[in-house]
């Protein structure tokens, strides 16, 4: 019996690929602070659930391929604030971001064809991509650079005649990096030249620190029609369980070879839909008080952080993840030896070694990625953690 090619060739989550660790560790009685995963612990807002208990009918359907038309309009309307002018037909509602990103590659890429990725990257786009037979070919950023990437000359570097896009997150997972205006501009005008698509997924585009004004590719007017972007409920609303994303864009070709692959897996959940209409027509101020919370996390993050010495960070501008350059030689390494070997006062703590989300073999070794999705003591306590540990990791000769 055979295996495709393609999923062999995918990697397991480097994210979730130490939680064994993490369950002995716990096991043995300590407990484990987990900055590793980007599951946030702000409450849903009560308008999802009270959508979803009045929702009255005898028979819970099937919805839509393209989704509840409720939904469709309210997302429209969402981007509207932004000075956009979405319309029903230009939203397509998905079962998250992830189905939005599988089904968009799916859409652009025929096997062997490339998608332009600045590294390191969300780790789950090399498999979408991988599935649906195009090929990562990563625009590597320096942690000294607060890993910035919109430079024209190094992206042009990398394109071929198999560069099908330009794939982004923005505000940035994992670096938390928040694109200028100038700089959206750059890669907007790249790809116009070499005529990309740009794939914008910006599902934490409210997380904008510092009095930064997050802007949208899709407001671009000269690229509308090269513009797709995905959204989501899941960070936007700390509403991850519920599965509802969507496929923005101008461009009717796309939307509608994309709802061929909407009408294979008939539909999304009615009831998430439901819920996910109130989150996406409730007052622009929600998002005031939780940007104020995340920004007053990544400032204590970041100040504990500094603490470890040799340590290279710089404080992201955005979303709600930050980027630590450690001084050893893997991070993967240090955290297994946490896990297993260290703890003061009985607790540990768990983080995302960042190697497994670069595409350039080597990079990456001495990185990690922190979550900072939890209450503010414990951030702190989880990076003190991580500082007593390389002392004493350093203590016990290791590199």
């Amino acid at each position: 019996m055979k295996l495709s090619q393609k999923v062999q060739a995918m990697q397991f989550s480097p994210i979730r690929k130490f939680n064994v660790y993490a369950i002995e560790a716990k096991e043995k009685g300590k407990k484990v602070y987990h900055l590793n995963i980007g599951q946030p612990d702000i409450k849903t807002p009560k308008a999802f659930m009270e959508a979803v208990k009045n929702f009255d009918s005898h028979v819970l359907a099937y919805a839509e391929s393209g989704g509840l038309v409720q939904l469709q309009d309210a997302i429209a309307n969402y981007f509207k604030r932004f000075g956009m002018d979405i319309e029903r037909k230009d939203v397509l509602i998905t079962n998250g971001g992830s189905e939005a990103l599988s089904m968009i590659y799916t859409c652009l890429l025929d096997y062997g064809d490339e998608v332009l990725i600045p590294e390191p990257f969300y780790t789950n786009y090399q498999t979408f991509i991988s599935a649906a037979g195009g090929k990562v070919v990563p625009v590597t950023t320096k942690a000294e650079e607060g890993y910035r990437y919109a430079y024209a000359d190094r992206i042009e570097k990398v394109i071929t005649d198999k560069t099908r896009a330009i794939s982004l997150v923005n505000p940035g997972n994992p670096t938390g990096t928040i694109l200028t205006r100038d700089e959206m501009r750059v890669i907007a005008d790249v790809a116009k030249k070499h005529d990309l698509w740009i794939i914008a997924d910006e599902v934490y585009r409210e997380f904008a620190y510092d009095g930064r004004e997050m802007t949208s590719f899709g407001q671009l007017e000269d690229i509308k029609e090269r513009v797709i972007i995905v959204d989501s409920v899941s960070k936007r609303f700390s509403a991850c369980g519920a599965r509802i994303g969507c496929i923005v864009s101008k461009n009717q070709e796309l939307m509608s070879n994309a709802m061929k692959l909407a009408q294979g897996r008939l539909c999304c959940p009615t009831l998430d839909m439901i819920g996910a209409t109130a989150l996406y027509e409730l007052d622009p101020s929600y998002f005031n008080e939780v940007r104020t919370e995340y920004e007053a996390r990544r400032d204590a993050v970041y100040e504990e952080i500094m603490k470890i010495p040799g340590v290279v960070c710089q404080k992201p501008g955005g979303a709600f993840y930050i980027m630590v350059k450690l001084p050893v030689e893997s991070s993967e390494d240090f955290l297994v030896w946490l896990l297993t070997e260290f703890d003061d006062g009985g607790e540990t703590v768990m983080y995302a070694p960042i190697q497994g989300f670069y595409g350039t073999e080597g990079l990456g070794r001495d990185e990690l990625r922190i979550a900072y999705v939890l209450k503010k003591e414990d951030l702190v306590r989880g990076v003190e953690l991580m500082r007593l540990g390389l002392e004493k990791y350093k203590e016990l000769g290791y590199k």
